[in-house]
């Protein structure tokens, strides 16, 4: 379930980049198979990692090879805390890398319409600054595991493992609330989902190159 988590926040990240950076075709290029294939991966991958200790991958019969996290071996999640930092990775470039296409979209609709008009301002600061709490956030709860799980050594108290552990739990959690307070679509869409008497009175705009 940790392996899905994670792997669902990186389709996601791979998803936004692709919109954005083509925008114009993305969508239409974009299939249900495509869409299929790469929750199959995810999920796919996710299954292997989390079958691993059940196929013998474990340490139920030399406790002197156990890691932090029973009955995981030290090889096994040292495995895991690699997959987490390269994912980590390739997260942190792609944000990037969409915070350059969000800023380069921003100036270019300004440049088309002669000026920098403070709306296009507020919501590409407001984009930049949501995907930077969200990786924040994602640094921030899975990065102590990862970390610990390197470093850690079992004869440690087993607190340690769920404290460092607790974060990571939360992490997917977070991230739909972040989400709901920080895009005034979404408000909308949850007023419209819990009291339909207001859909009448609800009206969406289409999304600008600059919304993330």
């Amino acid at each position: 379930s940790f392996a899905a988590s994670v792997s669902s926040l990186l389709a996601i990240t791979v998803d936004r980049y692709l919109s954005l950076y083509n925008a114009l075709t993305y969508y239409s290029e974009r299939t249900v198979l495509c869409i299929h294939t790469m929750l199959a991966g995810a999920r796919g991958g996710s299954l292997c990692l989390g079958l691993l200790p059940g196929l013998g991958w474990n340490c139920l019969h030399d406790r002197a090879v156990c890691s932090v996290v029973r009955p995981l071996t030290k090889s096994n999640v040292t495995l895991l805390s690699a997959s987490f930092f390269l994912i980590f990775l390739i997260m942190l470039h792609l944000y990037i890398e969409i915070c350059k296409i969000v800023c380069r979209h921003a100036h270019q609709i300004a440049l088309q319409q002669h000026f920098l008009t403070a709306s296009h301002y507020v919501a590409t600061k407001k984009g930049v600054s949501t995907l930077a709490i969200i990786l924040g956030t994602f640094g921030a709860s899975w990065l102590p595991f990862a970390i610990y799980c390197v470093v850690g050594n079992p004869d440690y108290p087993s607190v340690y493992t769920y404290a460092t552990l607790l974060p990571a739990t939360y992490n997917s959690m977070i991230n739909p609330i972040i989400y709901a307070y920080r895009n005034q679509e979404i408000q909308r869409s949850m007023w419209v989902l819990f009291c339909g008497c207001f859909q009448a009175k609800v009206s969406f705009r289409s999304r600008s190159p600059s919304d993330v």
